[in-house]
């Protein structure tokens, strides 16, 4: 396999190349040349188990690293450290499959990826012949932020620096941040939001002054984000797993096709759900849930991605987004022919100046496999009472919107093909909301009653991650403006 930039044709990286530098050096995203073929044909192999499935996916992406590399680390990343040993379970409600992604260490979709990159980052270092200190910069909108900090917590040759909105998370992603233990760690809230974390993120990739600063130091950039290739691969597996479930379960036969709903903020879960689909997963359509955040459903509405419009803090705080970095990998791909390189660095460049850009209609008809839609506050409450009524089923504000698109999508176009909804994190990350939402006589202003609440209505034991941040043992405290990101860098890492 060889990766290239999104936005340049002309230079090649071998996958641990990709991994390792986390973005282009133009500024653009690694891709892959070309997409590989799934190597078992769907749905045809009953007794595979979630690490088998990784390591046969994950080893078409990234085929630098030895089989016997990634069979050690994929048993490291999925092991006891989820507290389910299918590593993924699945439960049916609602009229759909929700594939429960919040098992790991931090109850979030996050873990599934960042649980094995540290292992990438560092093989992907000695590979390359790399000898200086690997810094991860990383922008959160809540839940990437701990995912990464607990995957890079101590690894030696790393330090890790995560940047998130200091009022745009809720209390339990607070919490878990900044209690994070480990030498190498910064956590720094920011005055603003994720967009803006994440443009202060990107700045510093391409700074080509505090690049230089650093390698004089002895320190290189690398990314946790979905921005990452190697943080992207291992979110492909689930839904080749998820559908080897369906079959499984008999909800639908080998070769049929499903459709799949994710909750969509930066655009990294459902661009895995494509290339799930384009190595040859039998996916019919892909229905990109956003929140009242709707900027990427009135892209696939009218053509137009337009990130100048209010910015709105939800009970869905993951989904706070206005400018998705991911989408980005898909607009090259649907650009076409032999200037697509072009293509994709011209509308990124729209994109930065003015904040808006158009795509053509030959790229429109490239995305007809998308179907956006957006559940605002309301509906998503909704639809958290609902699936607790009718099915028992307990779902956070991000998973109950992803559900609610699909019961509207359902409703609008008449199609009921199997679906699979990704269920991206635990409710007690969000239990004010999923409270209110189920049993507003139970809700209080405390978030820990409306966890003790939670468990009492569910009867759901109380995950052992959130009892050890009630009382909080805070290790990071720093809050800065965007425009004094790269400040806190330097002072953490020792050059200012």
């Amino acid at each position: 396999m060889r990766y290239m930039s999104t936005r340049s044709g002309d230079e090649f990286f071998s996958p641990s190349e990709a991994v390792l530098k986390g973005i282009a050096p133009d500024g653009g995203l690694f891709v892959p040349e070309s997409v590989p073929k799934l190597p078992f044909a769907p749905g045809k192999c009953p007794d595979m188990t979630y690490r088998e499935c990784a390591q046969q996916i994950m080893g078409l992406f990234l085929d630098d690293y030895t089989e016997d590399e990634m069979r050690s680390f994929v048993e490291e990343a999925y092991s006891d450290n989820f507290d389910d040993s299918r590593i993924v379970p699945f439960r049916k409600a609602g009229g759909a499959m929700f594939m429960e992604l919040w098992h790991g260490p931090t109850m979030a979709f996050k873990d599934m990826a960042l649980q094995i990159l540290p292992r990438f980052m560092t093989a992907a270092a000695a590979k390359n012949g790399s000898d200086e200190e690997t810094v991860i910069l990383t922008a959160t909108s809540g839940d990437t932020g701990k995912a990464a900090l607990a995957g890079f917590a101590d690894v030696p040759g790393t330090r890790i620096v995560v940047f998130y909105p200091k009022d745009g998370v809720s209390l339990v992603q607070e919490r878990q941040m900044i209690t994070q233990k480990g030498a190498n760690t910064c956590v720094i809230g920011i005055k603003g939001n994720f967009d803006d974390a994440q443009k202060g993120v990107k700045t510093m990739f391409t700074d080509e002054g505090l690049n230089e600063l650093l390698k004089g130091a002895g320190f290189r950039f690398s990314s946790a984000n979905s921005i990452n290739i190697g943080r992207l691969v291992p979110q492909i597996v689930y839904y080749v797993y998820a559908y080897q479930n369906m079959v499984n379960e008999g909800e639908i036969k080998a070769g049929d096709e499903i459709n799949i709903a994710v909750p969509t903020g930066n655009f990294g879960n459902i661009l895995a759900a494509y290339y799930a689909r384009t190595i040859g997963l039998p996916v019919k359509n892909l229905i990109c849930a956003s929140n009242k955040n709707k900027v990427l459903y009135d892209f696939f509405r009218t053509g137009t991605y337009d990130r100048n419009r209010e910015f709105y803090v939800t009970s869905s705080p993951s989904m706070d987004i206005l400018v998705s970095s991911n989408l980005e990998r898909l607009i090259y791909h649907i650009c076409g022919g032999e200037d697509s390189h072009e293509k994709c660095a011209s509308l990124m460049a729209g994109l930065s100046g003015s904040g808006r850009y158009s795509i053509d209609s030959s790229m429109e008809e490239r995305l007809s496999m998308f179907c956006g839609g957006y559940a605002d506050e309301e509906k998503t409450a909704a639809e958290i009472g609902r699936l607790f009524k009718e099915s028992g089923y307990v779902a956070d504000t991000h998973t109950a919107v992803a559900s609610a698109v699909l019961k509207d999508y359902r409703d609008k176009s008449g199609d009921m093909t199997p679906a699979v909804i990704a269920s991206t994190a635990s409710p007690y990350k969000f239990a004010p909301a999923v409270v209110k939402a189920i049993d507003p006589g139970m809700f209080d202003e405390d978030p820990f009653v409306c966890v003790d609440n939670l468990a009492k209505i569910s009867n759901l034991p109380v995950p052992r991650q959130i009892d050890e941040i009630r009382i909080p043992d805070i290790k990071h405290d720093r809050v800065c403006d965007p425009a004094e990101m790269d400040i806190e860098v330097k002072r953490f890492l020792g050059v200012l």
